[in-house]
């Protein structure tokens, strides 16, 4: 039977198009999800003073600012005197700290990075650890130039020492600075790894580590598991897996966000990959966590889903088992613009899956609220959800076309026949095309015809013919010729006979159906 059904699915979609191929992941929608990541997430960050003079957990009481100059702290660190040393590497580091325009060029042209590395090896002196730490920290926060000078001092294997510092602030403040070194990309990242951050920063994880050291500690985890070219090594994926699956289940929104963003990293690559994920049991988490009510949380539980459904059906499977789509109703229809797009974005790549992951869709009450956003979303949300009924046209059965058509979406399809994107364009001709064939196959072309024709689609499909792109004129031609001629009489022996397995036969009995048949 499966083979069947898979020969009829290629009888019947007009390109051959299998479902691997209707799958869609993420690589065109990178320069877009860099900058929604920017607003969700910063990927460095810096230790910026929150009160007018802060203190090291370590010093029992403020001591006085001192005023220095760049080349005065220079001075002062030169000295044999370990408190003129000190009281110049902590100015140094409240310059840093300042919310705006903190002078980390000068500092670095004033060669003081070297310095302050060295002083992170002054195990006898803890307080002037953190300061140098924290100093660096703010450095290795700023351009990748900036950072790759912390880098070639060596500073990443002085802070993978100190993750087992038995000063707390000490070792949380590498934690950071380590995280700020892997966010700056790929090669960072590996190069952290290859220093062996790895088991010190997973043994910081127990039950007694307080909340806002966790939260350093998941967001370099999740830096550590950024970036797909190349992806993290296996070493990493392996190493992680099991703390995310424990991090996702805490009471902290922070650290629940940030291990969510971790998965969405490890499931947007390869099928291997988004196997490892599954296998580590994290979807049904992640699934439950696509009902919070925290945006920060939803966001990468969302796209931890998205990715998973672009690998096999059987991954897709593992998702809808999980019971999700139900939450997809609300998705879909949920104020901020970027999750409805998430959402249909993932719907689209379930709708490529096979015709059972459809009748899913159907069966979740999907169908009324993805027209819902064809017709009132914002137009990146259009274009995903115009996949989501392509996919569905292309894959479905006609029984499953049908109920698309009465969902209502061939009049926002044909509304959006005026954007700009040639892309889209044939997109929506080819769902179109494929609700034209269902109609022919049912004997109903007429309805369907006359359908798209008052909703005006008629004429843009004429119009599209003088479309400079030449697929849009071809697929715009075609439709023309085939199902807007005077010569209908050809193609009706093409459409397949009534099976006797019911493929085609919608009786009056069927639950979906009108009392005189199934109708569009």
């Amino acid at each position: 039977m499966p083979g069947i059904e898979n020969n009829r699915l290629k009888a019947f979609k007009n390109k051959n198009k299998d479902t691997s191929e209707l799958r869609r992941r993420r690589n065109d929608m990178s320069v877009e999800l860099r900058k929604a990541k920017r607003d969700e997430q910063m990927l460095k960050r810096r230790n910026v003073n929150t009160e007018e003079e802060p203190v090291s957990p370590l010093q029992e009481k403020k001591q006085p600012t001192v005023q220095m100059t760049i080349p005065e702290i220079c001075k002062a660190i030169a000295s044999s005197d370990s408190t003129t040393q000190f009281n110049a590497v902590q100015t140094a580091r409240r310059m840093l700290s300042r919310e705006r325009q903190p002078p980390i060029n000068p500092i670095i042209k004033a060669g003081l990075v070297p310095k302050f590395v060295n002083f992170l090896g002054h195990s006898d002196n803890p307080t002037m650890q953190f300061e140098a730490a924290w100093a660096l920290t703010n450095i290795a926060s700023g351009t990748p130039e900036q950072t790759k000078v912390v880098v070639s001092e060596g500073a990443i294997p002085a802070f993978v020492k100190l993750l087992s510092s038995s000063h707390q602030n000490v070792c949380e403040q590498a934690v950071w600075a380590l995280g700020n070194i892997a966010g700056d990309g790929p090669e960072m990242r590996d190069v952290v790894t290859r220093h062996g951050i790895l088991q010190p920063l997973l043994e910081l994880y127990q039950p007694s580590t307080p909340v806002p050291f966790l939260r350093n500690v998941t967001w370099t985890l999740s830096n550590l598991c950024r970036n797909k070219s190349p992806p993290p090594c296996d070493e990493v994926v392996s190493g992680v897996l099991p703390v995310l699956q424990s991090l996702i289940h805490h009471c902290d929104k922070e650290i629940v966000a940030d291990a969510c963003w971790a998965l969405s990293y490890l499931t947007d690559g390869s099928n291997d990959r988004i196997e490892l994920v599954i296998k580590a049991g994290v979807v049904p988490r992640v699934v439950e966590l696509l009902r919070s009510n925290e945006i920060s949380v939803i966001t990468p539980s969302l796209r931890t889903i998205g990715n998973i459904v672009t690998g096999t059906d059987e991954q897709t499977q593992t998702v809808i088992d999980c019971q999700s789509l139900p939450v997809f109703v609300s998705l879909l229809q949920h104020p901020k613009q970027n999750i409805q797009k998430e959402a249909c974005w993932t719907i689209s790549n379930i709708t490529a899956g096979n015709v059972q992951q459809i009748e899913s869709i159907v069966n979740a009450g999907l169908l009324p609220p993805l027209v819902g956003v064809l017709e009132k979303g914002e137009y990146k949300s259009q274009k995903e959800a115009c996949w989501a009924v392509t996919n569905l046209t292309s894959g479905g059965s006609v029984e499953q076309i049908v109920q698309m058509v009465q969902a209502g979406c061939i009049k926002p399809l044909c509304d959006l026949l005026n954007v700009k994107e040639a892309r889209i364009i044939q997109v929506i001709l080819d769902a179109l095309k494929n609700i034209l064939s269902a109609a022919d196959k049912l004997k109903q072309l007429d309805i369907v015809c006359e359908m798209i024709e008052e909703a005006e689609g008629l004429d843009k499909i004429e119009a599209l013919q003088q479309h400079e792109n030449e697929n849009v004129y071809e697929m715009s031609l075609e439709i023309i010729e085939k199902y807007y001629s005077p010569q209908e009489e050809e193609d009706v022996t093409v459409a397949p006979s009534t099976t006797n397995s019911g493929t085609f036969e919608f009786s009056a009995q069927q639950a979906t159906a009108p009392q005189d048949g199934f109708a569009f």
